[in-house]
Parts: structure tokens; C-alpha cells; sequence
């Protein structure tokens, strides 16, 4: 099969609307005949509707240890933002490469499936594992069941690398997440008889309060100086009911988010919100609407990751790169799961800047894909 290169492998993978809310199968199907052109064969891992999948592929001698290369094949959607070129389209102009996932993070999975012929041809002693994913920008949702399948075989990888991007320095920890919706049911009345009713928006505004006074406690809680913000963070992101200005509100809807330090515990985060509504807001609500309510339902809950930078697994990545620095960042990653569920040390090392990611214009320099590729090399092949 004739060799791409990883700007060749970019452009193929941008190209595919790979939006979480769209299905990934062209792209996996892509890397599946990609691999089976070096003779390596993929297992597609689908989910429960059948129009998304996991990957993983082996390359090297089977048996226990190797490495994981990991990256999500997913990205975010590109509706309402002002692009100057094709979302899904590779455009090279003023020294950088642009396109949807371009950073965020097809440019890393490019690097790995431009290394599959150095890989294949170059006797390895540990097997190279690709774990390509779906829906990480949706709660880290889709790696899990690829992660709880591969360990109740018997997988037992030594090591794992998550490409998500970092400029290529090297991070050994990254803040856990969860995301709530949570609904407030009062009660209808017009607005000449408000007293006689629950005012949903109000009660819903109290938790809100609630919500900001406990991110106060949290500011004064656990810290980790390594973080840009140190401590763990709570905030509430949308808010939205009523009907009209005369109409004493049923219902209020509210999306509220908590980012976690591995020390503080996300149960106990989320109990706390809990409890004050069940014991003092329903309460309070039923006095004049017996059938009120507050309700919560999670969206997505990812844990927090660490590993210890004295660890071998760290100090391998650094040589491989070529610096001794390592950092922590305050946005989520698989990184967690692959550590806590599947018993694996992670790093997480990747080309590309979080800066641009998500953004319109999000774009990668040509320089942080070639410092992949010969991290990658290093890392694998000595």
C-alpha cells in the first residue's frame, strides 16, 4: 500500500462531519481499511443503534503489555461559527492547516496511522495498541464500553497515551467533570394571585444561589497549584422557563457543571445541591403546590486524572518528546477512564493547542505534526 503522509492522513480525516451528534462509521470504516492495507485487522466495537463505533487494532506481537495510542474521532459541531474556509475541508494558509478537528484531535491520530508502516515493518517488541473512540465530546461515553470489554477479556496493556493537545508537553493530571440538567415543577396561577403558587424561576433562582455559594466553599477548599484555576469549580450554565410576564411560572429548567480535583469527591458535590433542594426548597415549594418537584439528571460524568510525574511511564514520554516539563489542565479527557476502569498508567501528550480548539478558524502547524511523528518514532521504535 502506498505510504501517506500525516498532512495526507489530516485531510482524509477532517473531511469526514465527524460532529458527535453525526455518526463516526465513514471515518472508522476509513481506518479499518487503512489498517488492513499493512495487513493489521481492526475490531469495530459498535454501539446499541449500530451508527457509532470504537476501534481498536493491534500491531506487533500479541500477548500481554504494549502500548495504547488513544484519540476520540468525534468533534464539536461548527453550527453558528464564523469559518473563513470549509469546516470540513483541510486548508493550508498563513502557515497553518485548518479544518474542523484538525487540533482537537484528527491531527494526533493522523500522526499514529502515518507511523502504521514504520510500526509494521519495524519488529516491535511490545504490541502498539489503537484505541480510536467515539463521543468523548460528549462526556467521555463512547470509550467506556470499549474499555469494559477489552478488560473483561483479559487485555491487560501496560501502558497509554491520550493525544489529546497539549503543544506536546507532556500532563499528568486533568480535573474530573460532571454535568447536571435539573428541573423545578411548581405550580400555574395569574400573576395578580402570586402568593398562591410555587414560582418555579424563583426557586429554581435559589438553587442557583445555592450552586454560586458552594463554588465559594470549593475556592477555599483542596488547591493544586499546578492548575491554572487551583481549586475545584461549580457554576451554572443555563437557565430557562416562564411563559409570560403575567403568568406565575410551572416549570424551570437549569444545566449546572462541576469540574473536580481528584481529591474532592464528585458524590459529595452533587449531595450537597441535592440535599438543600429536597430539604429546603421542596419543602418550601409544596406549602403551595402539594405535587411540586426538583429532579436531576446527569449528562455526563468523566473522573478526574492523575498519575505520579516520577512515574517510568512519564519519564518514557519525556525522553520520547524531548523535554523534562510536565503540566496539568483544567479540561477533561478519557484519560481517567483508561486509568481508573481499565487499570492502565495514562499520559496525556498530543499536538495541537486547546486554545484553538473548538473554536471557528481551529487550525494546527505543520511543526506540532512533525513533533508527533518523531515523538511517536522515539516512543515506539527507539
Amino acid at each position: 500500500m502506498t505510504t501517506s503522509t500525516t498532512r495526507e492522513i489530516l485531510a482524509d480525516l477532517v473531511a469526514f462531519d465527524t460532529t458527535s451528534s453525526r455518526s463516526n462509521l465513514p471515518l472508522i470504516r476509513y481506518v479499518r481499511d487503512y489498517l488492513a492495507g499493512f495487513g493489521i485487522e481492526a475490531e469495530i466495537f459498535a454501539d446499541d443503534a449500530g451508527d457509532k463505533a470504537n476501534l481498536w487494532a493491534t500491531i506487533g506481537p500479541p500477548g500481554p503489555g504494549g502500548f495504547i495510542l488513544s484519540g476520540h474521532t468525534d468533534c464539536v459541531p461548527v453550527d453558528g461559527q464564523a469559518w473563513t474556509s470549509p469546516p470540513f475541508a483541510l486548508t493550508e494558509r498563513d502557515g497553518r492547516l485548518y479544518g474542523r478537528g484538525s487540533t482537537d484531535m484528527k491531527g494526533f491520530l493522523a500522526s499514529v496511522l502515518a507511523a502504521v508502516p514504520a510500526l509494521v515493518a519495524g519488529k516491535l517488541r511490545e504490541p502498539v495498541h489503537l484505541a480510536f473512540s467515539y463521543d468523548e465530546e460528549v462526556g467521555c461515553t463512547g470509550v467506556r464500553a470499549m474499555i469494559a470489554r477489552l478488560a473483561g477479556r483479559g487485555e491487560k496493556p501496560a501502558a497509554c497515551l491520550v493525544g489529546e493537545p497539549t503543544d506536546m508537553r507532556v500532563v499528568v493530571g486533568h480535573k474530573g467533570g460532571r454535568g447536571y440538567d435539573c428541573l423545578v415543577t411548581g405550580s400555574e396561577a395569574h400573576s395578580s394571585l402570586a402568593p398562591r403558587a410555587a414560582n418555579a424561576i424563583e426557586y429554581a433562582a435559589e438553587l442557583v444561589v445555592f450552586i454560586r455559594r458552594l463554588a465559594a466553599e470549593l475556592a477555599l477548599g483542596p488547591a493544586d497549584e499546578e492548575y491554572d484555576v487551583v481549586h475545584s469549580t461549580i457554576s451554572t450554565g443555563r437557565i430557562r422557563g416562564g411563559t409570560a410576564v403575567n403568568i406565575v411560572p410551572r416549570t424551570c429548567a437549569l444545566t449546572f457543571e462541576f469540574r473536580n480535583l481528584a481529591e474532592v469527591m464528585p458524590d459529595a458535590i452533587f449531595g450537597r445541591i441535592a440535599a438543600y433542594a429536597e430539604e429546603e426548597l421542596v419543602p418550601a415549594m409544596r406549602r403551595q403546590a402539594p405535587e411540586a418537584s426538583i429532579g436531576f439528571e446527569m449528562l455526563y460524568d468523566y473522573p478526574a486524572h492523575g498519575i505520579d510525574p516520577a512515574h517510568p511511564l512519564v519519564t518514557r514520554i519525556k525522553n520520547a518528546v524531548g523535554h523534562n516539563g510536565h503540566g496539568k489542565v483544567a479540561y477533561g479527557t478519557e484519560a481517567g477512564l483508561f486509568q481508573r476502569d481499565f487499570g492502565v498508567p495514562t499520559v496525556v501528550c498530543g499536538p495541537g493547542s486547546i486554545d484553538v480548539a473548538h473554536k471557528p478558524d481551529e487550525s494546527i502547524l505543520p511543526s506540532q505534526l512533525d513533533l508527533c511523528d518523531a515523538a511517536l518514532r522515539r516512543l515506539l521504535l527507539g
